[in-house]
């Protein structure tokens, strides 16, 4: 194989990877995949001596760093929002999200399940997740559903809504429904099995 082919093999590597990462609903892996593309294409660009389309990649690759340090801040990024039992809101999202849902949550059923208390995880005033159930006087939160929107599963809503729940009063949170794939997040976000049901201390 010729070294002009590896040349025009690396680019278009990089430009297939730039156009991947459009398809990905996480906005975390569009910004990494993106990143990676526009890397290697912009090394592309320095060996044809394109300087104008490097400085470009490059840039993009650094635009892409900022914002992904940034998710990491979830101060800076999450704003936690208490929501009423009969808001409108709870009912769309629920709705819109059904299915995705249901995939997550073995058995979801909007009609069936009861609460007394939702949180609301907004990212830029956009709703990222929503984490509802029935909150104890003792402390303990019976989780019903704690459900984040496919282009925020790769951000650290979860650690935010578990650094702002011992402000609002809660002590525990349990998980006693069936995980299915929610198992692996319980499990990496601390919670501990037993007796078939999850728990994790705040």
């Amino acid at each position: 194989m010729s070294t002009h082919m590896i040349i025009e093999m690396i680019g278009y590597f990089g430009s297939i990877l730039v156009l991947v990462s459009f398809l990905m609903s996480s906005v975390v892996k569009l910004r990494v995949i993106n990143s990676i593309g526009g890397f290697i294409f912009a090394i592309y660009a320095l060996i044809i001596q394109s300087y104008p389309t490097a400085i470009m990649n490059f840039s993009l690759v650094a635009i892409n760093i900022y914002y992904l340090s940034r998710l990491k801040k979830t101060d800076d990024q999450f704003e936690l929002l208490k929501a009423e039992g009969g808001d409108s809101l709870i009912a769309y999202f629920l709705n819109y999200y059904t299915k995705d849902i249901q995939e997550w949550f073995v058995g979801f059923d909007l009609q069936k399940i009861t609460y007394n208390t939702v949180y609301f995880v907004f990212c830029n005033a956009v709703p990222a997740g929503i984490f509802l159930g029935n909150k104890r006087e003792d402390g303990t939160f019976v989780v019903e559903l704690e459900y984040t929107t496919p282009a925020y599963r790769d951000c650290s809503v979860g650690k935010y809504l578990y650094s702002k729940l011992p402000l609002e009063g809660v002590k525990s949170l349990r998980f006693e429904k069936e995980a299915g794939r929610h198992e692996p997040y319980l499990k990496k976000m601390g919670y501990i099995q037993e007796n078939g049901q999850y728990e994790k201390k705040l």
